[in-house]
């Protein structure tokens, strides 16, 4: 079956950017298509007994959500193998973008922590169609040094005209059309101060100011930071609302896991006052460092040098408990998983604020938390990536 091209009624969305189709009763996850349209899609996975994975190549019955691409160059009129990624969901109307990143957090609730929550997807500050947000570029160098994105699922660059996701000083600034013969990628960036600039390759790392409302934070040019330009002071404002101020003790062992630059902790601090204690740990030493000044205000903070997964399970098996304490953790995409659970619940802070990149994660491990006495009680979901099928969310957990 593989290279055949099908009719295929699509019926509901998929996390991963996909929506979902059955042909003799086979399930097909099909890319570039809505929920509710007839499209014509050639099959280009079929290895799998479960599943086969299939590129949309026209549509037939178009939704009334469908909206020409964001991006020209990964239109439905380009052959699938030449549509750049990174922008999945930019043949979809903004607001419908928004209603299916809400159906997949909410299923992924439901059927992996038995938890029945609804939420909205919330807009950050920007364009209304979605354009114009990142603040932080990754062009691919393909072998005759032409600089681009990876084609949607593969590893061959595609030579693209324009970055429309991109903020515009990024976009004036991405040496689209020149050629790095020997470099396999140029990282484009706008930090808040200083303007964009261009990382070649393995470029020693310079230190740049990003700004989060008035407070300034000290990070790598090649460095995490949040990409859209708003999300830093969305997750700022966000974490601080969603801990229960009535339960926190400034005084308690009050943790940041994966705390990055120490963005959330300074959040917990600004709203907690200088008397707060807390610990940022953090595998990236460069990262901690930086941490460690940016945090330098708070007596009571400090910045570690772990792996979370190690530090955490230590501090588990030596007895100590976390009483009163807040626990504010920003794991990678993957999530805490079971072992960094395991830990925390052992340990018992007061409560858990939980910023996810991943709504299939954070429902695993919403499930894992139920499981050991801590109980979701607050959710919001924020649109940190338009035109993506990514998705943030920030829960509150709390012992039931």
């Amino acid at each position: 079956m593989l290279g055949k091209e099908l009719d295929l009624e699509v019926t509901n969305v998929a996390h991963g950017g996909i929506s979902v189709a059955r042909h003799d009763g086979r399930v097909i996850f099909v890319s570039d298509a809505i929920p509710g349209e007839t499209v014509r899609a050639r099959i280009t996975e079929d290895s799998k007994k479960s599943f086969w994975r299939a590129d949309t190549v026209s549509v037939i019955e178009p939704s009334e959500f469908r909206q020409p691409h964001v991006w020209s160059a990964a239109s439905i009129d380009r052959d699938p193998s030449d549509r750049p990624g990174g922008a999945e969901f930019g043949h979809i109307r903004i607001d419908h973008q928004r209603e299916l990143k809400r159906q997949v957090l909410v299923d992924s609730l439901k059927r992996m922590a038995g938890v029945e929550q609804d939420v909205s997807v919330e807009a950050l500050p920007g364009s209304e169609d979605g354009t114009g947000w990142r603040t932080r570029v990754r062009l691919q160098v393909d072998a005759d040094g032409r600089p681009g994105p990876f084609a949607a699922r593969s590893h061959r660059v595609i030579p693209v005209t324009d970055l429309p996701l991109a903020t515009a000083g990024v976009q004036e600034a991405a040496p689209l059309g020149q050629h790095f013969i020997g470099e396999e990628h140029i990282d484009v960036l706008e930090p808040s101060t200083g303007g964009a600039r261009l990382i070649v390759g393995r470029q020693k790392p310079s230190v740049i100011r990003e700004l989060v409302g008035e407070r300034e934070f000290r990070v790598d040019d090649g460095g995490f930071w949040q990409v859209h330009r708003a999300a830093a002071e969305t997750l700022t404002l966000a974490v601080q609302d969603a801990i229960d101020a009535a339960a926190f003790d400034p005084r308690a062992k009050n943790l940041d896991l994966y705390g990055g630059v120490g963005l959330l902790a300074a959040a917990v601090g600004d709203r907690f006052g200088e008397t707060t204690r807390i610990t940022s740990v953090e595998s990236d030493p460069r990262a901690t460092e930086h941490a460690g000044e940016n945090l330098s205000e708070w007596l009571g903070a400090r910045a570690v040098t772990a792996r979370v997964e190690r530090w955490i399970l230590q501090l588990a098996s030596s007895g100590e408990r976390l009483v009163g304490a807040t626990v504010v953790l920003d794991p990678p995409r993957a999530g805490a998983g079971k072992e960094v659970v395991a830990a925390l619940t052992t340990l018992q802070p007061e409560q858990i604020v939980y910023v996810a990149c991943d709504p299939v994660a954070l429902s695993r491990d919403v499930g894992l938390f139920a499981e050991r006495g801590y109980e979701l009680v607050g959710l919001r979901a924020f649109d940190l990536f338009p035109n993506t099928h990514h998705v943030e969310a920030v829960a509150t957990l709390t012992r039931a």
